[in-house]
């Protein structure tokens, strides 16, 4: 049987596929790829239907052994692969020997990686997907040391992708396009949102991102009085933005929660939720709202 042993997870690693759309009624996050653009490419590079299952690593550091001869790919956050000690490439499909040891390095620029392998990772699902979410508890754990996934048979046509983008490059500040959010009168200054320069705070996880003001920026948005502060209780978009009384606001991301009762001012592109999926702390960024 193919598998893959963790020998060492690095600082964050769990099991991600597409998430479990259609339980929001029932207070379950969608959960899933935190950048589901690095998620997908992945797979298609080694052949498997967008959907399988899939490593994420945060802030690399990531060392796993095949069992079996593989064909896997990382994608997502530049970083270096090794196979054996050996540079072996990343955004494109590896053959790796029965035995060999990958490992994933910590990347340049973003924090996020991607290693599928072809057939996908064939762990049990909850509510129809493996994906770990770690607001809900759902889903397999985070990887530890000596944990063995196997390999699955959802492997398609090969090959399904023969090129793919080469990672992205560092900014010093990241445009993010968003659309204007249903309660964005329910702050004193929407427009501040679009205006200068917010930074990511150490704070941030696969929640949501969360930002601040640099030292002598603008000030930070204002919520309305203290009777506006908190909505009743509503739906919240994957990539909302969201503004408590702090005025500091809240992007967030693959496991956000499913209501919120904060002002939601903006909601990001599709390509923007992946872009800050990859964000750091420090990382200086700027809304476009269109």
């Amino acid at each position: 049987m193919k598998a893959i042993t963790v020998m060492d997870p690095g600082p964050l690693a769990t099991v991600q596929d597409l998430g479990r759309p259609g339980y929001a009624h029932l207070g379950v996050p969608r959960s899933g790829g935190a950048d589901r653009g690095s998620l997908t490419l992945a797979n298609r590079l080694v052949g498997n239907p967008e959907s399988a299952a899939v490593i994420e690593t945060t802030l690399g550091r990531l060392r796993i052994r095949a069992h079996g001869t593989l064909v896997v790919a990382v994608t997502g956050a530049p970083t270096e692969v090794l196979v054996e000690g050996a540079p072996a490439g990343a955004h494109a499909a590896l053959t790796v020997p029965d035995g060999a040891e990958i490992s994933v390095d910590v990347p340049s620029v973003g924090c996020r990686n991607y290693v599928a392998v072809r057939g996908g990772l064939d762990v049990p699902p909850t509510l129809g997907s493996r994906s770990t979410d770690t607001l809900s508890d759902l889903g397999p754990d985070p990887l530890r040391a000596g944990v063995t996934l196997p390999v699955g048979h959802e492997e398609g046509e090969w090959p399904a992708a023969s090129t793919a983008p080469v990672g992205f490059a560092a900014q010093e500040v990241v445009i993010l396009d968003a659309a204007a959010g249903p309660r964005r009168d329910h702050v004193l200054s929407p427009d501040n949102l679009g205006a200068g320069i917010w930074e990511v705070s150490a704070q941030s996880n696969r929640v949501g991102v969360r930002l601040d003001r640099p030292d002598g920026d603008a000030a930070p948005l204002v919520v309305h009085g203290p009777e506006n502060a908190e909505l009743a209780s509503e739906g919240i978009p994957h990539g909302a933005v969201q503004v408590p009384p702090s005025g500091r606001p809240v992007i967030f991301l693959a496991d956000h929660p499913v209501t919120g009762g904060y002002p939601v001012v903006a909601v990001l592109t599709p390509a923007a939720i992946d872009r800050a999926a990859q964000f750091v702390a420090g990382q200086r960024i700027r809304f476009r709202l269109r």
